[in-house]
């Protein structure tokens, strides 16, 4: 059902102004024969679409630059083909010699004269040009869709949900292009007009090509679509596979936040669907509330721990050799603050039960790419006082045997090998230890004692003050930015001048400077750079990267125009002064006062900081 969901949320696609930049492509070959010219057009729009689309889910960086460069030639591509519809004469003198592809593909395209296989070949490599400059508006669909291509890699399967959404795309592209080119044959014949219509199909395509290459196909436009579809899209998700995606998950992220529940849920399609016993962040049915309380049912086995590319502090384990012990595995990642906040009491739990027979496990689930550097990985599990095994599973395959759907997650093993007990998000700390005591107790250790750990929590990992927080979790990468509020909005995947304006509403942010925006985050192409957010918390958090080679950064913070004085965080001084070293998490601020509606600046003093998200606590 999920490709049938996939393939719907493709035809959506036309009800979106985002198309609009696409359809003067598709109607220049209106008049033409269609098994020839625009159904070779539509494969190749929707083959290149879902290549590039698979690439850029699972490639990283690379895939990114490699698709920049496709967009330039398919502009320049595309721009000669509107040029050569222009004219015929000017079509001539450019053929020769620089651009002769583009008019001969012009050419073949629109001479009835062409031999059938020239007009096939040229259409398709037209269409395929459409395909690596069409940007379609991102709705829960394509998140979906997108999605799952992130957490299963490149597979066959992800691929064929790519083509499936470009496919009904295309399909509703092809019903237009159907009717369109009627009315556009009846123009011609009976006004005699055909020559200006050429001229005016010219004139359109020339202006897509602009729209697209100032990128008004991905700025403008998809804010203006997103709302006319989203609701259709929500609808069609319920209706086919209710458990598919997060309801209120609207954008195409892999990361969704739960703002009740302290913690981070990724809209992962493989995500576990039943039942099941446990807690989320005090949302789900409470557990047991002492050592000797009611018996814990079995959810399963406990999953295996194969596919993790690494292991930190001890070599590979299996779920086979852990039997008789109790286990406690944590899903996690170092950026993540709700991962950080409840890291004090996992390492407490380590200390206390290890001789009791507790083996606590930390599968670290990379959230951005930087996370997947194992060296980063290893740097923060010594800097963050981790010494039990932790598995670094880039690849997500413990995270997919474990169908776990947050971060911090963590499951209770007992030591018969069976998943006894879960619990997402921050909280409950009391709650989780009693049924540790409870599994080593079924396990024969009746010596653990009743009492629970106080671990003396600070900087980061200090609580959050949930009662004074009123801003959300906010990514600073198009693909899931909100309340951007700069004049003009985001320019995708190109370095653009920026301005904050002069006030902001509560929870707006805005970049000042020269960005470039990409999916994930904001590079800071030239010094210096700002970075305003008006936000309500005590606590205010941003993760960041270094410079090209790791090159520091340098960076100071106001909060409300002055010198954060007492209110400074852990990784600035009471100035404001501050440096970025390492790709992590930075706690900018911290009131010390009664919490009320702030603005902070951020000013970076060197170019290549990267900014990916806001937290707060």
């Amino acid at each position: 059902m999920i490709l049938v969901l996939a393939y719907l949320g493709g035809v959506l696609t036309i009800l979106s102004p985002c198309i609009l930049p696409v359809l003067p492509f598709v109607f220049a070959r209106a008049g033409q024969p269609f098994a020839r010219s625009s159904l070779p057009l539509l494969v190749g729009m929707a083959v290149s679409f879902a290549g590039v689309a698979t690439l850029a889910a699972v490639g990283g960086g690379w895939a990114v630059a490699a698709n920049q460069y496709g967009r330039y030639a398919a502009i320049a591509l595309l721009g000669v083909f509107g040029l050569t519809l222009l004219s015929s004469r000017l079509a001539d003198l450019m053929a020769r010699p620089f651009v002769a592809l583009g008019a001969r593909l012009s050419e073949a395209a629109q001479s009835p004269s062409g031999t059938s296989r020239s007009s096939i070949a040229s259409s398709f490599l037209l269409g395929a040009a459409t395909g690596l400059l069409w940007a379609p508006c991102a709705g829960p669909i394509l998140g979906l869709v997108l999605t799952g291509a992130a957490l299963e890699g490149a597979t066959g399967r992800s691929s064929l949900l790519l083509f499936a959404y470009a496919a009904g795309a295309a399909t509703s592209l092809a019903v237009v292009l159907l009717l369109g080119g009627r009315v556009l044959g009846a123009l011609k014949r009976s006004l005699g007009i055909g020559e200006w219509v050429r001229r005016a199909l010219g004139v359109a395509v020339l202006a897509g090509v602009a729209a697209i290459a100032v990128g008004a196909d991905t700025g403008f436009l998809t804010r203006l679509s997103v709302a006319r579809t989203a609701s259709i899209e929500e609808a069609l998700i319920g209706r086919i596979q209710p458990s598919a995606v997060p309801r209120q998950s609207t954008a195409p992220s892999e990361v969704m936040t739960s703002p009740s529940a302290g913690m981070m849920m990724a809209a992962d399609p493989k995500a576990m669907t039943g039942a099941m016993t446990g807690s989320m962040g005090g949302a789900m049915m409470a557990g047991p509330q002492a050592r000797h309380g009611p018996q814990l049912p079995v959810e399963g086995p406990m999953p295996a721990l194969d596919g993790a590319v690494q292991w930190l502090n001890s070599p590979p384990l299996a779920a086979a050799g852990l039997r008789g012990k109790v286990v406690l595995i944590d899903f996690w990642t170092y950026s993540c603050i709700n991962c950080l906040r409840a890291l004090p009491y996992v390492r407490a739990w380590a200390a206390k039960y290890k001789a009791a027979g507790l083996v606590v496990i930390g599968v670290h689930a990379p959230e951005f790419a930087f996370e997947k550097d194992v060296d980063n990985v290893r740097r923060a599990t010594r800097e963050l006082g981790i010494t039990y095994p932790v598995a670094v599973d880039n690849n997500y395959a413990i995270w997919r045997a474990f169908r776990n759907r947050y971060w911090p997650a963590h499951y209770f093993i007992d030591a018969k090998g069976q998943l006894r007990y879960h619990h997402f998000g921050e909280g409950e700390y009391s709650q989780s230890e009693a049924v540790i005591q409870q599994l080593l107790a079924e396990a024969g250790r009746a010596d653990v004692g009743g009492d629970f750990v106080a671990p003396d929590a600070a900087g980061v990992g200090l609580a959050p003050d949930d009662s004074n927080v009123e801003s959300p979790e906010t990514y600073v990468g198009y693909s899931r930015a909100e309340n951007f509020s700069s004049p003009g909005g985001e320019v995708q995947d190109r370095a653009a001048n920026y301005a904050a304006p002069a006030q902001l509403d509560l929870n707006q942010w805005a970049l000042a400077g020269r960005w470039n925006v990409g999916s994930e985050a904001a590079v800071l192409a030239a010094s210096p750079g700002r970075i305003v957010y008006r936000f309500h918390a005590r606590d205010l958090h941003l993760v960041l990267g270094p410079g090209s080679k790791g090159k520091p950064v340098r960076f100071r913070v106001r909060l409300d125009g002055a010198r954060p004085g007492d209110s400074h965080g852990v990784d600035t001084d009471r100035d404001g002064n501050g440096a970025v070293s390492s790709q992590r998490l930075f706690q900018l601020i911290r009131q010390s006062g009664p919490i009320q509606d702030r603005t902070v600046e951020i000013e970076f003093l060197d170019p290549g900081v990267t900014a990916f998200a806001f937290t707060f606590g």
